[in-house]
């Protein structure tokens, strides 16, 4: 993923490696929130 933070789009294809991330068990939804600066429920 891209870590340009002047681009805030939260894309499919972004949300679909993150949800892989969280299934493969590399990062938690509480993570995933506090890195991108979204709710708990958008992770």
């Amino acid at each position: 993923m891209r870590d340009d933070d002047t681009i805030k789009r939260w894309t499919a294809k972004s949300k679909a490696t993150v949800a892989m991330e969280i299934f493969k068990g590399k990062t938690t939804a509480t993570e995933v929130a506090r890195q991108y600066d979204h709710t708990f429920s958008e992770a």
